[in-house]
């Protein structure tokens, strides 16, 4: 049986579906310009496993200034060393159906895979690889001091990539007994962007993960992730952040529970 943890599942779809107008700072709605590339580098760990980092990139091309393509992937670490992964690969595509002078609106469609190479675990081994397939919008207003942008994503996962109607696509949770469905998932969020100077720029964010599955009576499950940054911007094109982050759980009706620690790292963005 097939099975992925679901906190690894979700990094899939926050790289994938939310990413980070135009000036290279951290911005929500960030698209880049016809023939400009971008790169964002992410490390990360938390204060309950400072002794687990995890690596990310994103980097990504504007075909149009109106479209662009982006491939995401991340490898971790775990107890020093004592245990590595690739964890997940991904496709995305982001076409800006609106783009006004201060409306926004992104059509986004992203594929990926979790994980590409598991710990003590082969290649894309069958038991354990997930696939991914998300559609979604993206959207929000931007003036020259301040940006407000939601997005919606729907994730649909299978055990292989076209096994459509897949009905072993489960996940097993640390603190719940048993399994679950999670073929099918909805992510709704909010992103804030405040230019404070032509140096500095905060952002605050809030995501929440909704499995639509249901199995052993965890219809409810949910997942929020919340956040909050600060960015020194180089100059137009190049930015390094520092992040917080805090996980909470919805794991039934009225039943909330805060995880312990936060999450923390650092970023750097580049557009050329």
């Amino acid at each position: 049986m097939k099975k992925i943890a679901l906190t690894s599942l979700l990094a899939i779809v926050a790289a994938a579906g939310a990413h980070a107008a135009n000036t290279m700072d951290g911005n929500p709605l960030y698209m880049p310009k016809a023939g400009h590339f971008y790169s964002e580098t992410s490390l990360e760990s938390a204060t309950s496993a400072t002794n687990a980092v995890a690596l990310g990139e994103e980097f990504g091309y504007g075909i149009t200034d109106r479209l662009s393509i982006g491939l995401t992937t991340s490898v971790a670490e775990a107890d020093w060393f004592d245990g590595n992964s690739w964890n997940e690969l991904g496709v995305d595509l982001k076409w800006r159906i609106i783009n006004d002078n201060a409306w926004k609106l992104d059509f986004v469609g992203a594929y990926a895979m979790n994980p590409v190479w598991g710990d003590h675990r082969p290649f894309m081994d069958k038991d354990d690889t997930m696939y991914a397939w998300v559609a979604g919008l993206r959207g929000g207003y931007v003036t020259e001091d301040w940006t407000l942008s939601a997005h919606a994503n729907f994730i649909y996962m299978n055990t292989e990539s076209f096994n459509w109607g897949d009905d072993d696509a489960k996940v097993v949770i640390d603190d719940v007994e048993g399994e679950f469905w999670a073929n099918h998932m909805l992510n709704l969020g909010v992103t804030g962007h405040w230019t404070m100077s032509d140096m500095w720029s905060a952002v605050a964010s809030a995501d929440y993960f909704k499995v639509l599955d249901h199995y052993n009576s965890v219809e409810n499950r949910g997942h929020w992730t919340i956040a909050a940054g600060l960015n020194m911007n180089l100059d137009d094109t190049k930015y390094v952040g520092a992040y917080i982050s805090k996980d909470i759980e919805h794991t039934a009706a009225g039943e909330w529970t805060v995880e312990d620690g936060f999450g923390f790292g650092v970023k750097f963005g580049i557009d050329f």
